[in-house]
């Protein structure tokens, strides 16, 4: 198989993955959010432990570490996936997996803004008409909810950080993750124990299929975001960017369709807008790189001659 076709496959499956996970934590909803979320990262983990032992990159690792620069962004990495992971975990058991999907199909166009803010990019006429349709959807969400749709801004504020924090990293995704995870494994292990200690916990209580689906969280959590790393060096980063959605799309099917999730004459309005918005951006990002590629060509060209 060639490598691009690959690396499509790849992305494809990570996506696929990220968008029927609430498919998977319905099936843990005996148990709260905390718990869930402190097994998830301790199961974690465990997961990357093996993947570092097993594929030798402990010098990777203690080199991240010993980098300030890398390091700290590392630790903030995994704070901020940990608010993420709570809120999805705790949004999937409480009925909002259609504003999860909002969450994430606005994270792109608010990555491109922390772009922006932070990073000093400029953007282009379109892609500010795009934000500028985003913002008008989830205003118009706040005002028929009569408050804003908090489960889609927490994760899109968690995750657009979280990338930013990864970007300034550097790192690669066993390793990077092996310091996030080791990072709020500790916190994870002391949840576990209070829970425990208040007769709380609930994981053991349903059965030893039970405890195995909450152990494969932490493979389940490790799996997709490998598969994403090889994909990632395989095919275009607008490739990507378009596999992208596939992850919101099926969560916004899950809710809609096997969940039965509510959907008013203002929300269709407001998710029509985000996606709207979303085709505009992405056009936008494929023209602007197909004429880059050809003014290299013609450069590449012109040069030969």
């Amino acid at each position: 198989m060639p490598e691009q076709r690959r690396g499509f496959f790849l992305g494809f499956s990570a996506y696929l993955i990220w968008g029927l996970f609430p498919l998977y934590w319905k099936l843990l909803d005996q148990t709260g959010a905390v718990e869930l979320l402190a097994h998830r990262i301790v199961w974690s983990l465990v997961t990357i432990v093996v993947l570092v032992v097993t594929l030798r990159k402990f010098g990777q690792v203690k080199a991240l570490l010993a980098e300030p620069r890398r390091r700290w962004p590392l630790i903030a990495a995994a704070f901020l996936i940990s608010v993420n992971w709570g809120t999805y975990i705790w949004a999937v058991g409480h009925g909002h997996v259609v504003e999860t999907s909002l969450g994430y199909f606005i994270t792109p166009l608010f990555t491109v803004l922390l772009g922006v803010f932070v990073l000093k990019e400029k953007l282009r006429p379109m892609q500010w008409t795009a934000l500028g349709i985003a913002f008008v959807a989830v205003l118009g969400l706040a005002i028929e909810n009569g408050k804003p749709p908090w489960v889609a801004i927490a994760l899109t504020f968690s995750f657009g950080f979280y990338g930013l924090a990864k970007k300034k990293a550097g790192a690669g995704a066993i390793e990077g993750m092996a310091i996030e995870s080791g990072t709020v494994a500790p916190l994870a292990l002391v949840a576990i124990a209070v829970l425990g200690m208040h007769g709380d916990a609930t994981v053991t209580h349903h059965g030893a299929g039970y405890l195995a689906l909450v152990v494969l969280t932490g493979p389940i959590t490790a799996v997709p975001l490998l598969m994403f790393g090889a994909a990632a060096t395989r095919v275009s980063l607008t490739t990507l960017g378009l596999l992208n959605y596939i992850a919101p799309i099926m969560q916004f099917i899950c809710g809609l369709v096997i969940f039965h999730e509510q959907m008013t004459s203002m929300r269709w309005v407001g998710f029509s807008l985000v996606w709207v918005a979303l085709a505009l951006f992405t056009f936008d990002s494929m023209h602007t790189r197909r004429r880059t590629l050809a003014l290299e060509r013609a450069a590449v060209t012109a040069a030969a001659v």
